[in-house]
């Protein structure tokens, strides 16, 4: 989490909001890009479609168009974006760009800054998040988002079918094998916090 939101204060909008509630909801990309208005509600987002460079499709499978509940802090990140603008430089002038152009309920939530067209998420990623995660020393990508989601929900504490529910998952040996690349870490920690016991039992003998 230290290191999402040092990434968030390095990337402008309204990527860094992208990265938001990529992270805090587990969308994949496709599914933040075509994320419309009617979509957002007072507590939860519905996945509908997706938008993969140039193409509408369906979700992914039949488990994940569904509904999922969302910390507030998400929706008020989201309605934050009708307010803002961003200023955009065009040679020698500076030109200032609303970032929701239109939030009817059939508009896309996130626009292109200069048309408002849907996004390309490659290019979001190589002109904006990569150049700020380099300097962090760090190496992200869409999916290390959602994973990340994932992850977290687990270090807090969910079952495993809370995180598939959240996820989305069709089976739940998906949502497993996410447990399965976290145990290494939460291995580390456990042996580095017996490693600290350890050390503070030894002085307190000492004294």
């Amino acid at each position: 989490p230290e290191q999402f939101h040092a990434l968030i204060d390095l990337v402008p909008e309204p990527y860094a909001s992208m990265l938001f509630v990529s992270v805090w909801t587990g969308l994949r990309v496709s599914e933040l890009i075509g994320l419309k208005w009617r979509c957002i509600h007072d507590d939860s987002i519905t996945i509908e479609e997706r938008f993969c460079r140039g193409d509408w499709a369906t979700p992914k499978t039949s488990a994940s168009a569904a509904t999922i509940g969302v910390a507030s802090q998400v929706i008020a990140r989201i309605n934050r974006l009708k307010s803002m603008t961003v200023e955009v430089r065009a040679g020698r002038a500076v030109r200032k760009h609303k970032l929701v152009k239109s939030s009817e309920p059939n508009d896309l939530v996130f626009q292109s800054v200069l048309a408002g067209k849907p996004m390309n998420d490659q290019n979001v990623l190589r002109r904006h998040i990569k150049p700020a995660a380099k300097k962090l020393g760090l190496r992200v990508n869409w999916r290390c988002l959602r994973t990340s989601h994932a992850t977290w929900l687990v270090q807090a504490g969910a079952d495993p079918k809370s995180v598939q529910g959240q996820m989305r998952h069709s089976r739940i040996s998906t949502t497993m094998e996410i447990y399965a690349q976290i145990v290494p870490l939460a291995q580390r920690r456990a042996l580095e916090q017996l490693s600290d016991f350890a050390k503070d039992s030894r002085s307190i003998t000492v004294q």
